[in-house]
């Protein structure tokens, strides 16, 4: 029997410095499993990302891709695929304003080309640039695109905002789902499963995609790194990612 549900961002919260996960962490993963409470991750990255995370700590839950790929016990119990035709339409835009874009899946990431903010964004989260295929998106299900770019983002939100939903992650990036795609809308699907009903769920996070999460459950908690307008959504804000922040927003809430 599950007695809590805790879902833990990636960058910045679960993951350290160098995007890599601290030991205390994975043993803090592992005992809340034997304590029964359920770990879920919820992330902006996608299934084939987290694949090593979850193989460290035996998380086999995640909500992936902003919310748009969500998985139970390493079953897939929800998805929200972005339409092929918003992507064509997308991709002339962003050809327009002579930038890139990355599709992505459950199973890969495919780039429509490589930008100086490609190989900036991807530095920054310490992960290998996608490889170059333009044609990708219309052969697969497309669950979450990226957009490189650094500045005047009202360009993509306005002209989309009828189909796509934006969440700036990285100085070099937008995060895109489909629009009103989010980690609460995910978490919702997961939660409505009739054995978590009434089951008190608790949440890490620090980036603008967390908000959502964080408003949705019943005990949010900011990593002490987090950026300062997410703060006031938590109940908690315990120490940095880097700083054993994971270990002690669980003790404050015993439940490690």
């Amino acid at each position: 029997m599950v007695k809590a549900i805790a879902f833990f961002d990636l960058d910045g919260t679960l993951l350290n410095a160098e995007t890599q996960l601290d030991e205390d962490v994975i043993d803090a993963m592992h005992q809340l499993q034997k304590n029964d409470v359920l770990p879920v991750i919820s992330s902006g990255r996608n299934l084939f990302e987290a694949r090593n995370i979850m193989a460290q700590t035996g998380i086999d839950s995640l909500v992936g891709a902003n919310g748009s790929y969500v998985m139970l016990h390493g079953d897939p119990i929800y998805t929200a695929e972005i339409n092929h035709k918003v992507i064509s339409k997308f991709e002339a835009f962003v050809r327009t304003q002579n930038e890139a874009f990355i599709v992505l899946n459950d199973k890969d990431a495919r780039s429509n080309r490589v930008t100086e903010a490609t190989k900036q964004a991807y530095r920054f989260v310490n992960s290998p640039v996608p490889i170059v295929n333009p044609i990708y998106w219309q052969l697969n299900p497309i669950y979450m695109m990226i957009i490189m770019t650094d500045h005047d983002d009202d360009r993509y939100i306005k002209s989309f905002e009828n189909d796509l939903t934006f969440y700036r992650n990285t100085p070099y990036s937008m995060d895109i789902v489909v629009k009103n795609g989010s980690k609460r809308a995910g978490i919702m699907q997961l939660l409505s499963r009739p054995e978590f009903k009434d089951v008190p769920t608790y949440a890490f996070g620090d980036g603008n995609n967390d908000i959502s999460m964080l408003e949705l459950v019943d005990h949010p908690v900011a990593m002490g790194n987090a950026l300062d307008h997410v703060k006031p959504y938590a109940e908690f804000v315990t120490s940095a990612n880097v700083d054993h922040g994971i270990v002690n927003g669980l003790k404050h809430f015993d439940l490690l």
